[in-house]
């Protein structure tokens, strides 16, 4: 009952946005997380439950020493997310709709209760939110739609284990918890960049802590591979976001721009075949190219990366202390936007 009380409450205070988008919206919304509360189920139980499949048996399992490991080594938040499990009966969680105009890399942005002003809006149903993405489209924007596999509701509910993800391998499942209960650890109203980098920067640090102290040597390389190549690919990524960047604050005209713009495109496709080549033909990110790449697209990759260099500068100053990190995370997230921007930005400068 408290957690529908609680429900209940969210629930008016986003009815206070209902001038920012429409009531469906929340709507959607609030029947999709209503759903994740009705169908949980304690690990224990789905154990237990002979009809579980081995493999699903097996992942809980894993997810049970994930869990524990996050808690005890990584000082991430004790309480009852992901000790529960919900099956939706669908390959994603949310589908997150981003959009920026067609000549700008300056993202749309709403504002929510909870989150703050955020550059995407998410959707329980894809149908929902390719619609939504439809409209923006017909307005001109360039629109980009991407399924989310797990979202953090910031403490708000015992974030559930789902089975969008339950079946991923070790790390990116590892990966993935410890992301999103990074998000519950620290989480500033508004700034997505920050929150993302910084939990980006808990998640690859707590995989390779996973590997060095539960995994074998080659479990241990194949995932410092992976993460060299992500790297690769996001650094290919914001090169290209950075060239698009000078043609749209240049002084050409706007059908010189649209030019500029696809031959750009074109670019970033050779470049990542040759990425790709170099990598033995690793498939990993052909989802990125498998339609017409768009500015909300470059949006959509820096904002998990912008300051990640920034933090994990930060992790190294403190020797790997991760408590004396969050602290200092913690005095970043006080800061007013301006100042934090400009720390950060000089963590990633060295100066």
């Amino acid at each position: 009952m408290k957690y529908f009380l609680r429900f209940f409450a969210l629930f008016l205070l986003l009815a206070v946005l209902a001038g920012c988008a429409s009531p469906f919206y929340y709507t959607q919304a609030v029947s999709g997380q209503i759903e994740l509360l009705m169908k949980r189920r304690p690990i224990e139980e789905v154990l237990a439950d002979p009809a579980t499949p081995q493999e699903t048996r097996r992942q809980l399992e894993l997810v049970r020493r994930l869990r524990e490991f996050a808690s005890r080594e990584l000082l991430l938040p004790d309480n009852r997310s992901y000790r529960l499990y919900v099956d939706l009966h669908r390959s994603h969680a949310v589908w997150n709709v981003f959009a920026a105009p067609e000549l700008s890399l300056e993202p749309k942005e709403w504002c929510f209760i909870v989150a703050g002003c955020v550059p995407y809006r998410g959707y329980f149903a894809r149908a929902a939110a390719e619609q939504f993405a439809d409209a923006l489209e017909q307005k001109g924007y360039d629109v980009y739609v991407g399924g989310v596999l797990a979202f953090s509701t910031l403490g708000w509910f015992n974030d559930p284990l789902l089975n969008t993800f339950i079946d991923r391998p070790e790390a990116t499942l590892a990966g993935l918890l410890f992301h999103e209960l990074a998000h519950q650890k620290i989480y500033v109203t508004g700034d997505t960049s920050f929150n993302e980098s910084f939990a980006t920067t808990v998640e690859l640090e707590g995989v390779k802590r996973w590997f060095e102290r539960n995994g074998t040597p080659q479990q241990a390389d194949a995932y410092r591979q992976k993460l060299q190549r992500r790297e690769e690919f996001i650094e290919l990524m914001l090169k290209h976001r950075a060239h698009l960047s000078e043609v749209y604050a240049s002084h050409l005209n706007d059908a010189e721009k649209r030019a500029a713009k696809a031959h750009e495109f074109n670019e970033l496709r050779k470049d990542y075949a040759a990425l790709k080549a170099s990598w033995g033909g690793d498939t990993t990110y052909d989802g990125w190219f498998a339609h017409n790449l768009n500015n909300a697209q470059l949006i959509a990759v820096g904002l998990y990366t912008q300051y990640v260099s920034a933090f994990q500068k930060l992790l190294a100053q403190h020797h790997g202390d991760l408590a004396a990190f969050y602290r200092a995370v913690d005095r970043l997230a006080h800061l007013p936007r301006e100042q934090r921007d400009a720390d950060l930005h000089d963590l990633v400068t060295n100066r």
